[in-house]
């Protein structure tokens, strides 16, 4: 049973003495079932997050969150251009253990509604390569996972293998990953400090001048030494402004080129796929395994004669002379009201993409909340249950007493930044080369968060 957002507030008290809680109010939609969390504000005019994992498949998660914030220091959190919760103390409640960290305000963008040209996109871009510029000592002294290129590389093959394993994996999905992993040139890249796969809507943005800046991220539990092309596969979910995401990241980079980051990225990205079959074929799931078959399908069908390693690589002029090439952003009119700290979003939206590519009614496409306990993310993301609808948030809302904020101080519903951009690209269903991306979109966007095996 879900713990009340006053119950959470009680903790705060133990964690940190001396302080005094005078308003409580439920933490909407981040925790996506796998966590009670709340939002207080103190006497002394803070507002804090309160978190306790609902189940213990959330703890080893939770727990590698914490280690992870101790470990950016105020000298690392200087190096960066954004903030990041800031941990201010634990307490026990229950068998179980309650975080508390800052508040941090702002709005969300889901990768499929990022806009394209300067703005969203490229400080998307720019913030990841400030991140994995970071001192790799930062991770080896907290004793946080390293993996060198190599170790990236066979456990890649090594998914791979397990995937072959189960028996129903496309022979051309299969071949295709093959290729990328007997190919050395691809896993000529230099390790640096990743996420280890956080999404676009990890990021928190603000208007700054009238144009969305990144001002926070969420989602510190993967920090680690691996692959930066991890931190970049959820671009297979943002059609319309993956190519300014990548261009401002390499163009920022302080790291040595990696021409074939975005490959590797993809190729991450569609074995997100393999893993959801891996996981109903272990479980003994027919209901998974039939949809991680029909989703690897619709994969193969879109990138049936592609391989992962292309002719062509984005080096850093490529990248400096494709922003110069950008428009300068318009204003664009974002209610900032919508603030957020949730720490599990949604990578991709509910609803999912036909077959001929017809956008499809969110109400009546949602994800059956019987699958969204075990449901994977092109993003990479996974989550153990579903998160509150936003009628659920509403209905949360309604119920709470005076001491409580408005809703909307604290939603956490990503917004659409592309419906108030005219730039926003428009797919022809004429065109036949972007039908086939656009049936590998639609496999992707099926997938709704769910937790990290």
């Amino acid at each position: 049973m879900a713990r009340s957002p006053l119950t959470l507030a009680a903790s705060v008290t133990s964690a940190l003495p001396r302080v005094g809680v005078v308003g409580v109010g439920a933490l909407t939609e981040g925790a996506a079932g796998r966590y009670d969390a709340a939002i207080a504000e103190l006497d002394d005019g803070r507002r804090v997050v309160i978190r306790v994992p609902a189940d213990d498949t959330a703890v080893p998660e939770l727990a590698a969150e914490v280690r992870a914030l101790r470990a950016l220091t105020p000298g690392v959190r200087g190096l960066l251009p954004f903030r990041a919760p800031e941990l201010l103390g634990e307490a026990g409640i229950g068998d179980s253990r309650a975080v508390v960290v800052d508040f941090l305000p702002g709005y969300r963008v889901d990768a499929a509604h990022l806009p394209p040209g300067r703005g969203a996109a490229t400080s998307l871009g720019a913030s990841l390569a400030a991140l994995h510029a970071l001192p790799l000592s930062i991770v080896r002294t907290e004793g946080l996972p390293v993996r060198t290129p190599q170790q990236v590389r066979t456990d890649t093959a090594r998914l791979i293998d397990r995937a072959e394993a189960t028996r129903r994996t496309p022979k051309a999905l299969l071949s295709r990953w093959q290729r990328a992993v007997a190919a050395d040139e691809l896993w000529r890249f230099e390790s640096a400090v990743v996420l280890g796969g956080a999404g676009a809507a990890s990021f928190l943005f603000d208007d700054i001048d009238g144009v969305p800046q990144v001002t926070g991220l969420l989602e510190w539990h993967g920090l680690s030494v691996g692959d930066p092309a991890a931190d970049l596969q959820w671009l297979a979910s943002a059609p319309a402004a993956a190519d300014d995401v990548y261009a401002a990241y390499v163009a920022h980079s302080g790291r040595a080129p990696d021409a074939r980051t975005r490959e590797r990225s993809r190729l991450y990205a569609e074995l997100e796929f393999a893993k959801w079959l891996i996981h109903g074929h272990e479980a003994g799931r027919q209901d998974v395994i039939d949809d991680a078959v029909a989703l690897l399908q619709s994969l193969g069908a879109g990138v049936a004669g592609d391989d992962i390693l292309t002719d062509d690589a984005l080096d850093v002029d490529d990248a400096i002379a494709l922003l110069d090439r950008m428009p300068d952003a318009s204003p664009v009119a974002v209610d900032t009201s919508m603030q957020t700290d949730a720490y599990d979003p949604e990578e991709l939206s509910l609803w999912i993409t036909t077959e001929q590519g017809d956008e499809a009614d969110p109400a009546e496409t949602a994800q059956d909340p019987a699958l969204a306990d075990t449901a994977p993310v092109a993003g990479g993301r996974k989550r153990t249950s579903a998160g509150a609808t936003s009628s659920d948030a509403a209905a949360g809302a309604a119920a709470r007493t005076a001491s409580t904020w408005h809703p909307d101080e604290v939603s956490t519903a990503p917004i659409d930044l592309s419906s108030l951009d005219s730039r926003a690209d428009h797919v022809s269903d004429a065109d036949e080369e972007r039908e086939a991306e656009r049936a590998s979109r639609a496999a992707f966007q099926r997938w709704a968060s769910s937790d990290s095996e």
